[in-house]
């Protein structure tokens, strides 16, 4: 096993949760219904203040390879959240699947729980670039491909710090369980917000 096997894993198994994490209707779901450019703004600093918060709080706590790539992506994920934010931005609350990952206290399960956090990010910030570029906002289109290829990276480097600190096959298990747990808290907190605004999410592509 190691990192990128594990990716594939996560986007195999959860193949339908992907596919509707990455569709208009997630976004929809992010916003509260709010499809206009600084709901959509909003909902992207929200998000990168929440992991950067949580990687602070890991940072602190790990004593080994994680302590520092944690402290560099909190410091990055918090430059892109104030980047992000619209004029008289408030602070929301943090989405559901933060709960998951900060539930984990073992550094296999946080790397790996941040990894799903990443593979769901990816599909987020994928449907802002199509918002925008339906918006007619090239600016704000390139301003989010920016961050699309930022996230990408950051995910690279998540994945390179899974491998060296999975070493054995509990250290995968802990990871790969992390992992699916986000994944599954995201998509659940995607079908209770569409249900909540009465939309059916089973219906959705």
């Amino acid at each position: 096993m190691n990192a990128d096997d594990l990716a594939d894993r996560i986007r195999d198994d959860h193949e339908t949760a992907f596919s509707r994490l990455g569709s208009s209707k997630a976004l929809y779901a992010l916003t509260g219904g709010e499809m206009e450019a600084e709901s959509v703004r909003a909902a992207a600093a929200t998000d990168h203040h929440a992991v950067a918060d949580l990687l602070d709080d890991w940072a602190m706590a790990e004593h080994g390879d994680a302590a520092p790539v944690f402290a560099d992506l909190a410091e990055e994920t918090r430059e892109h959240a104030e980047s992000l934010e619209p004029d008289g931005y408030e602070p929301a609350d943090d989405p559901d699947l933060y709960d998951r990952l900060a539930f984990e206290d073992e550094t296999p399960g946080r790397v790996g729980a941040l990894l799903g956090r990443y593979l769901v990010v990816s599909e987020y910030v994928g449907q802002m670039v199509g918002f925008f570029i339906g918006d007619a906002d090239p600016k704000a289109a390139d301003e989010f491909r920016t961050l699309r290829s930022a996230v990408e990276d950051e995910r690279d480097r998540v994945l390179d710090l899974l491998d060296d600190v999975c070493g054995g096959d509990d250290d995968w298990d802990a990871a790969g369980e992390a992992a699916d747990a986000v994944v599954e808290a995201a998509y659940d907190d995607y079908v209770e917000t569409l249900e909540s605004m009465g939309v059916k999410p089973k219906n959705v592509c």
